[in-house]
Parts: structure tokens; C-alpha cells; sequence
């Protein structure tokens, strides 16, 4: 809860590490290749799995075209959580529809 009494929105990696969960997500090559290389260090997803920080994405490379895995994949800690609450919000988060989050992603091993 905020200091207003309403549920805080954004999460970040400012508490202890509790357990986490690995998700195992299909990322399309156009968006692969950019967090493989570390040109881009956020996703933007349904948040169908209630994402929180500390979690981890296994992100496997999946080609739409030929509807297979290409065998690339890596590992991406979650850092820090955005949730979509849709119109009538501050102004900064107008843009993210309710259900969906921005995920602020570092580097994992994948352990």
C-alpha cells in the first residue's frame, strides 16, 4: 500500500529476494535478438502470469513463420514491474493498458 492507502502499482527490486518464478516465454526474433545483445532491457507483456520482480524469463527464440523454436535462448531477471491501469491514471502511465506490464530486465545465468 501506498502512503494514500491505495495499492502501490509499480514494483521494484527494493526488498529482499523472496522465491521466484521462472517463466518460459516464446519471443519473436525481432524482439529477441535486441535483449540477447543487450540493446534492450524491458519487455512488454499480457501480465497473464502475474509477474513480479526477482522472477525470472527464460526467453526462447520462437519464429512465427516456421512456427518452430530456433534453438536460441537466454536468461532475464526482473527488476522492476509496471502495471497498465489503464485511463483516468497519472499522466506518465496513460499509455499502458490495464493487463499489461513493463518488465525492467537484467542479465541472469539462468541458476
Amino acid at each position: 500500500m501506498n502512503g494514500l492507502g491505495r495499492p502501490t502499482r509499480l514494483r521494484y527490486a527494493d526488498r529482499k529476494e523472496e522465491a521466484m518464478t521462472t517463466h518460459e516465454l516464446k519471443s519473436w526474433p525481432d524482439f529477441f535478438e535486441p535483449i540477447l545483445n543487450g540493446a534492450k532491457n524491458f519487455e512488454l507483456r499480457v501480465n497473464d502470469r502475474d509477474y513480479q520482480v526477482f522472477d525470472l524469463l527464460w526467453l526462447r527464440e520462437w519464429d512465427d513463420r516456421t512456427k518452430q523454436y530456433t534453438g536460441r535462448q537466454c536468461f532475464r531477471q526482473v527488476t522492476y514491474v509496471m502495471d497498465g491501469v489503464g485511463g483516468g491514471c497519472i499522466e506518465p502511465l496513460k499509455g499502458l493498458m490495464r493487463g499489461y506490464v513493463i518488465l525492467s530486465l537484467v542479465y541472469s545465468d539462468g541458476m
